[in-house]
């Protein structure tokens, strides 16, 4: 019955630490409730500071309410400069609506030049759209000489097109090495196609060889059949 007694007021302390409806305030011994109490201040304060809505304000002291007003301001500092939560200019001075100016310009320009977020270019200053221009135009080369998404070949230099045109040779050469449906046999040369019909006899003689892989015998010559060992032959039917 002891350890059944025992166990019910662990539980019991464990559901008013958590905050639970179940908690019986008046089953707590006297340090586990002044505990309690600590614990309860403690995390109402954390969630006023971090602007929680289960915050309640009247159970803060004045030295806390203070700071919580504080950490309220620079949250929303920080919500305006970064341009996201809910920014509220009027609750800033002077000296940070200039502060929030320049890091949303520096934002601006950022998101420009990567291409991403909320770019406004007429926001830019002269300066700052040349680099973004620049920014842009190296980012379209790199999307096409790497095939990806979003490239624009009419805006390549001469060079850059050269250099586009043999890294998507080299990726469709891979593409066929690899058996790839995106393979474009068409646009290999005649030593590449040879060097890959290579390849894949060695590859096909090597399979009916071990036994292993894919293996197509019509394909092999005279002599490929004749060194596959009588066991790797297929039985007669």
């Amino acid at each position: 019955m002891a350890d059944v007694a025992r166990g019910g007021h662990e539980r019991n302390v464990s559901d008013c630490r958590n905050g639970f409806d179940s908690c019986d305030h008046s089953k707590l011994t006297e340090p586990e409730a002044m505990a309690l109490a600590v614990a309860d201040h403690q995390r109402n304060v954390s969630e006023c500071n971090d602007g929680m809505e289960s915050c309640d304000r009247s159970k803060l002291t004045g030295s806390e309410a203070r700071e919580m007003a504080v950490a309220a301001h620079q949250r929303n500092l920080a919500d305006c400069k970064d341009q996201v939560g809910g920014c509220d200019r009027s609750k800033l001075t002077p000296t940070e609506a200039g502060e929030v100016n320049v890091a949303r310009r520096q934002l601006n320009v950022s998101d420009c030049k990567n291409g991403v977020g909320l770019c406004d270019h007429s926001k830019l200053t002269p300066s700052e759209t040349s680099e973004v221009t620049a920014a842009e135009h190296q980012r379209n080369a790199q999307n096409c000489e790497n095939g990806w998404d979003q490239c624009d070949h009419s805006k390549l230099t001469p060079l850059e097109a050269g250099q586009t045109a043999v890294a998507e040779h080299q990726r469709n050469i891979s593409e066929c090495k690899n058996g790839q449906e995106t393979c474009d046999y068409s646009k290999l040369t005649p030593s590449e196609a040879k060097m890959l019909a290579d390849a894949e006899q060695q590859r096909n003689y090597s399979a009916c060889l071990k036994g292993f892989g894919y293996c197509d015998r019509s394909r092999l010559t005279p002599s490929e059949a004749k060194a596959i060992p009588a066991e790797q032959k297929p039985l007669p039917q």
